[in-house]
C-alpha cells in the first residue's frame, strides 16, 4: 500500500455531511438518515478534523456551509450518485414495491390510465397514497410524490408531467344553450391553478357571474361540468379523455398558460435510476 496516498474519510461521515447540507440542519439530517442530531454533529466534526477544514458555520439556530464546504458539496453528491447508480446497474438492487403519493384528481385522471404500463416497465408492486394536505410538502424519503409548483424542489429525480394550459369547458347540453358562454353558470375549484379572475384579467371577459358551485377537488368540479351544471375553467392536459369522448367541449380557442404544473418527485431512497427511467416513460 502506498503510504503517500491520502486516506479517504469513512463513507458514513460523508453521508452525514451531504444530508446536513441538503436538509439545512443537523437535526433534520438526523431524521433523514435515521440518526440522532448528536451523531450527525459528531460525524461532521470528525470529518472536519480529518480534512483540516470547517465545512459548516454553526450558529445558535442554524448552520451554513463554509466556502470550502460549498465547494466540496457538488463533488460529494456526484460521487454518492455514481456509487448508487453503479450499484443499481451491477447488482440490480431494484425495489420490489414503489409507493406513489398524489392528489385524488391526479390519481384518477393521470395515474390510473398509465398504471398498467408502469407496473409492466418497473416489474414492481405499486402502492398509491392519496395526498390530502400539504400540497407543497415533499420530503425526500421512500415515497414518490406528485406535487404542484414551479419545480424548485431539491429532489434528485424531478420531471414535469405536462405544461399547464387552462380553458373553459362545458357539457354539450350546456354548450347548446342560447347566449354566450361567459353568461352561463360557472364552476370553480380550490387550489393553485389559475381561476376565473385570472382568465378575466388575461382576456378581458366579465368577472360575473360569480361561480355558484365550488369544489375542493379538481375531479369533482370536472364531473359537475360533465353533468351540465356549469362552465368549468379546466386544466386541458387533465381532461384530454373527456374532450376526446365528447363529454366535454371547449368553449373558447383561447388558452391561459401557467408557469406552475404537476411534478413527479423522488429521492434515491424511493427507487433506483432504472426504475425512475421506467416511471418517466410510463407517466409521460
Amino acid at each position: 500500500m502506498d503510504e503517500s496516498t491520502p486516506k479517504l474519510p469513512p463513507l458514513e461521515w460523508i453521508r452525514a455531511f451531504e444530508a446536513a447540507a441538503r436538509c439545512g440542519s443537523f437535526t433534520a439530517a438526523g431524521v433523514d438518515t435515521g440518526l440522532t442530531q448528536s451523531a450527525i454533529s459528531q460525524r461532521i466534526s470528525q470529518l472536519e478534523a480529518h480534512l483540516g477544514a470547517a465545512l459548516f458555520e454553526r450558529r445558535a439556530r442554524s448552520i451554513e456551509l463554509t466556502v470550502e464546504g460549498e465547494a466540496w458539496l457538488p463533488h460529494v453528491r456526484m460521487a454518492l450518485n455514481s456509487l448508487r447508480e453503479s450499484s443499481d446497474a451491477i447488482f440490480g438492487t431494484s425495489k420490489g414495491r414503489l409507493t406513489l403519493s398524489a392528489s385524488q384528481s391526479i390519481i384518477e385522471l393521470w395515474m390510473l390510465p398509465r398504471l398498467d404500463r408502469l407496473q409492466a416497465l418497473t416489474r414492481s408492486q405499486i402502492s398509491i397514497q392519496t395526498m390530502v394536505l400539504g400540497a407543497h410538502s415533499a420530503p425526500q424519503d421512500d415515497v414518490i410524490r406528485v406535487r404542484y409548483g414551479t419545480g424548485d424542489w431539491s429532489h434528485s429525480y424531478r420531471m414535469k408531467l405536462y405544461d399547464e394550459e387552462v380553458a373553459p369547458v362545458a357539457a354539450p347540453s350546456l354548450a347548446r344553450s342560447s347566449g354566450t358562454w361567459s353568461e352561463w353558470p360557472r364552476i370553480t375549484c380550490a387550489g393553485p391553478r389559475p381561476g376565473w379572475h385570472d382568465w378575466s384579467a388575461r382576456f378581458g371577459t366579465p368577472t360575473t357571474p360569480v361561480p355558484w358551485l365550488r369544489f375542493d377537488t379538481f375531479v369533482s368540479a370536472l364531473r359537475a361540468a360533465e353533468a351540465g351544471m356549469g362552465v368549468f375553467l379546466t386544466s386541458l392536459p387533465l381532461c384530454t379523455k373527456e374532450l376526446a369522448d365528447g363529454t366535454l367541449v371547449r368553449l373558447s380557442d383561447q388558452t391561459l398558460q401557467h408557469h406552475e404544473s404537476y411534478w413527479l418527485l423522488a429521492g434515491h431512497e424511493a427507487l433506483t435510476r432504472p426504475q425512475w427511467q421506467a416511471l418517466v416513460t410510463a407517466m409521460a
